[in-house]
């Protein structure tokens, strides 16, 4: 087998589609196109631009997710307005609609789906696109997902699957939180066990091998929203989200999100020292300084995590133990965020990242190492679960 190493550079759906593209493209009437900034061919022309021109007057609508067409909108569970591109309306699925309108779909019979997942289950894009899938079966429209490599590879998953009860806009299937497959393996996977019945269709990747991370793509990292600006914050995020259900900063406001964290009550010396040595990253103390969210303005104290070995470190369990060790060290000061948080009213914001309430009480009870691990597994069937929709 090619080594990632040797391989040749990762071609997306939107490259393949723009060289060969499939009879079903070539023949629509009428496509609309869900993308944003991190749409880019290899040679970074926006998706919008690059089929405008390889198929004149095919293209008629657009649509953004959350944070926008053009990632403008920063702060997290901030709406985007809606707008216009090239004569062509921008339709926003995070505004007072995340599920496309028929209205917004009138006179399409395919919409084309071109959005870099991270591979965590909590990303709101994997989310629109079954909302998307849900508007065209309904429209008896056909909708083509153009396949992007997951940054985090597609061997190793971690932590419990989703509960259903827990269901909300980061997470409607019962999926772990990092669960190894590429959005239109996703696509495929969503589109059985959620009963949506759409035709659909998923231009693959080539040169694309699960064993790669982002760094073995060749494909220079663009931003998929505005808060992972680096491939590194990517491999972190699978645990630091979990940040988001707490009163610590998860670094959003600073230049390196959730790739550092604080708050200021905590002693960053105390916290690196009572933690172990994390498999695969190097945990350094900083300070920082919020421009936006929580502790704006406010001197932070945290740690940097800072990635040594991608493939044997493991951000969720990694994030488990923080937040464990913030419990012991500071009770008085450390919180769980209230509802609301992503259209949900009234579950706890960890209980939905989580996708259960197992976590919350295991951090509020100073849980065991063994069940931390357990908390941390991926259930032994998941690879076979979603084994018919695997692609590579």
């Amino acid at each position: 087998m090619t080594s990632p190493i040797e391989a040749e550079p990762v071609q997306t759906g939107l490259d393949i589609v723009l060289r060969e593209p499939p009879t079903r493209l070539r023949e629509s009437r009428a496509f609309g196109l869900l993308s944003n900034q991190a749409s880019v061919t290899h040679r970074f022309e926006h998706a919008a631009d690059a089929l405008h021109e390889r198929f004149p007057k095919q293209l008629t609508t657009l649509f953004g997710p959350q944070h926008g067409l053009w990632s403008t909108e920063q702060d997290n569970m901030i709406e985007t307005g809606h707008a216009q591109y090239r004569s062509m309306a921008v339709h926003s699925l995070y505004s007072e609609t995340r599920k496309p309108t028929a209205e917004m779909l009138r006179g399409l019979d395919l919409l084309l789906v071109d959005l870099q997942d991270v591979g965590t289950r909590v990303y709101t894009y994997i989310w629109t696109l079954t909302h998307c899938m849900e508007a065209c079966a309904a429209a008896g429209i056909e909708l083509m997902v153009l396949d992007r490599p997951n940054p985090l590879g597609g061997e190793v998953a971690e932590g419990a699957l989703l509960e259903p009860e827990y269901a909300s806009f980061v997470g409607r299937s019962e999926i772990p939180m990092r669960h190894g497959l590429t959005i239109g393996e996703l696509a495929r996977h969503c589109n059985a066990v959620l009963g949506i019945g759409c035709e659909l269709h998923v231009v693959k990747l080539r040169n694309w091998q699960r064993s790669m991370l982002w760094a073995d793509t060749q494909r220079t990292w663009v931003p998929p929203s505005p808060n992972l600006p680096r491939a590194a914050g990517a491999i972190v995020y699978p645990g630091q989200v979990l940040l988001e259900g707490t009163n610590v900063s998860e670094g959003r406001g600073t230049t390196t999100p959730f790739e550092q964290f604080g708050a200021p009550w905590i002693d960053a010396r105390q916290l690196r020292d009572a933690l172990p040595d994390v498999e695969g990253a190097v945990l350094r103390t900083v300070t920082f300084e919020p421009a936006f969210q929580k502790w704006q303005q406010q001197q932070c104290h945290g740690l940097f995590v800072h990635i040594t070995e991608p493939r044997t470190f493991r951000p969720y369990q990694t994030t488990l133990l923080i937040l464990r060790e913030l419990r012991r060290h500071y009770s008085d000061q450390f919180a769980w965020n209230p509802p609301p948080y992503e259209y949900e009213p009234t579950l706890m914001p960890m209980d939905i990242l989580t996708g259960s309430s197992r976590v919350r009480q295991f951090i509020d009870d100073n849980g065991s190492d063994a069940d931390l691990i357990e908390l941390s597994k991926v259930p032994a069937d998941w690879w076979q679960r979603v084994s018919s929709c695997l692609l590579y």
